[in-house]
């Protein structure tokens, strides 16, 4: 059942990682505007057509004037869908509206939101979800002035309640948070109904539990919330167990508002809360980077080597993302997610490499502007994630499957042990396109793990704990032949998700899979 899970859910991230992440939130966010303005036409959502029309044009000319009048007096590169995607989310949160005196409350939460990014920072790195930050100053103003509006979110509707959880699905396998988001919505949902029986059965009343569960799963804003904005992942913490701890608090108060004062501590200040919670778990920071060195480890990889100027941390097997600001970028946008090949003992020196695309495939624009950067050239990376981490007990036997430039993940592993002096029960299994195409060749024999390697032709020279896996397809019967003792090995996997798919079948045996898919770029 694991393997089948693994495969679905490979398969559908292939298809999504064509899109960056940035990218898919705003189209996703764009069609539920889309949407809701269909229904507004039918009469089906509170809002008329035209105070849709009319608060989306006003929330995006502001976002976007803000956000550009900022980066260019900082000196940032523009991010148009940072911009459009505050919009989008504060569309659904606050009250759309034509009266003057809502507008101008609308003008003000949406410049709230986006100074917020500049304001409401850590080094570089925005504390706060924008829009939840728009909101609640809104709201909080209301109180003087009721005229300017306050957050509403209309969007938990049953009408809507369909096409944000569609969509809410797609952005969240895209973004790898649909663990955070089903734990937040099972908290928030279950204290909500927890909270409504208490107060229909102190007032008397009798109710079924049918009756109160489905208006709070699909009237309330918890599926909007969940999908567009707790799974934001520069105010998340770089662990799963730390963000979905993140998720379970959010889900408490926003299921259970407290009330302050006049208000209660509602939706966005339950997130904003939550964000709280998140920076105390890892105060990060957008790090310096200067890029000191270029390698071709083999005929298609590039490795690049950065100095670090900044405090760093990362564990073996985590990934960084790095941004390359530039003119006209594609579909990609300009982040890449890189897997570190270096082990932390290597700091401040940190290592990635990426593969380069074939003459068939054309170059994205992000991987041109990279390979524009010079020797001296600064950069930054935005964070540090991920949970592909090896047991924490040493004596766990460890199978690694790596294809291509996937093998940088375990690169990082077996240096790091190495390092350290450590001793684990390796099996790495190295796929690659033919014999040069095998990198990293001298890290891994230094590490001592035994190889089993799958080349189209025989690679030259292969230490003693090397093999070559002769007419061996890998595939999931080519896994189990060549590794006969998986079910007693914790499997990690790196590489194209089409792979990970594939070998699905045969890493259902082993005692635990830990996958890394990557799509390319």
């Amino acid at each position: 059942m694991t393997g089948t899970l693994t495969a679905v859910w490979n398969r559908v991230f292939a298809v999504l990682g064509r899109v960056s992440m940035y990218r898919l939130v705003y189209l996703a966010l764009a069609a539920l505007a889309v949407i809701a303005f269909v229904l507004s036409l039918l009469g089906r959502v509170a809002p008329g057509p035209l105070e849709l029309l009319a608060t989306l044009a006003v929330l995006s000319a502001v976002c976007v004037g803000v956000d550009a009048a900022a980066q260019r007096l900082l000196g940032l590169p523009w991010r148009i869908e940072s911009s459009l995607i505050t919009a989008h989310i504060l569309l659904f949160v606050l009250r759309p509206t034509l009266v003057p005196a809502g507008l101008a409350g609308i003008v003000l939460a949406a410049a709230v939101a986006s100074l917020s990014k500049y304001v409401l920072a850590w080094r570089g790195r925005h504390i706060f979800n924008p829009a939840a930050v728009g909101a609640t100053v809104l709201t909080l103003l209301s109180l003087a002035w009721p005229e300017l509006g306050a957050s509403a979110w209309w969007v938990g509707t049953p009408e809507l309640a369909g096409p944000v959880l569609v969509l809410g699905i797609a952005v969240l396998m895209r973004t790898e948070k649909l663990r955070v988001a089903a734990v937040f919505v099972v908290v928030a949902v279950g204290v909500a109904f927890v909270r409504t029986a208490s107060q229909y059965q102190a007032a008397g009343i009798q109710i079924t539990g049918f009756e109160i569960l489905w208006p709070v799963l699909w009237s309330s804003p918890f599926l909007f919330l969940g999908a567009f904005m707790l799974s934001e992942p520069l105010t998340l913490p770089p662990r799963r167990w730390q963000q979905l701890t993140v998720a379970a608090v959010v889900g408490v108060l926003a299921g259970w508002p407290i009330p302050v004062g006049e208000i209660t501590l509602g939706q966005e200040r339950a997130l904003l809360i939550g964000n709280l919670v998140a920076f105390a778990f890892a105060v990060r920071t957008a790090v310096r980077l200067t890029l000191t060195s270029r390698r071709a480890p083999t005929p298609t990889v590039r490795e690049i080597t950065f100095h670090v100027h900044d405090r760093l941390a990362f564990r073996p097997g985590q990934y960084l993302e790095l941004e390359v600001p530039h003119r006209h970028p594609d579909a990609r946008g300009t982040r890449r997610e890189f897997s570190i090949a270096s082990a932390p003992e290597d700091l401040p020196q940190l290592k990635v490499a990426f593969k380069e695309g074939g003459s068939s495939k054309p170059q994205s624009s992000y991987k041109r502007a990279l390979a524009a950067v010079p020797e001296g050239g600064r950069l930054a990376t935005t964070g540090v994630w991920g949970d592909f981490l090896l047991p924490t007990r040493s004596t766990a036997p460890v199978l690694m499957v790596a294809a291509g430039i996937g093998v940088t993940p375990f690169v990082s592993q077996l240096r790091h042990m190495r390092l350290t002096g450590q001793e684990r029960d390796v099996v790495l299994i190295y796929v690659a396109s033919d014999a040069s195409e095998l990198a990293y060749r001298d890290e891994i024999e230094a590490s001592g793990a035994r190889v089993i390697v799958f080349t189209r032709d025989e690679p030259a020279d292969l230490p003693p704990h090397w093999q070559w896996a002769r007419g061996v397809r890998l595939d999931a019967e080519g896994l189990l032949r060549v590794v006969p003792d998986i079910s007693s090995r914790h499997a990690y996997i790196s590489g194209p998700a089409g792979l990970i798919a594939a070998l699905a079948p045969a890493l259902e045996r082993a005692r635990s899979i830990t996958t890394d898919a990557f799509s390319g770029y």
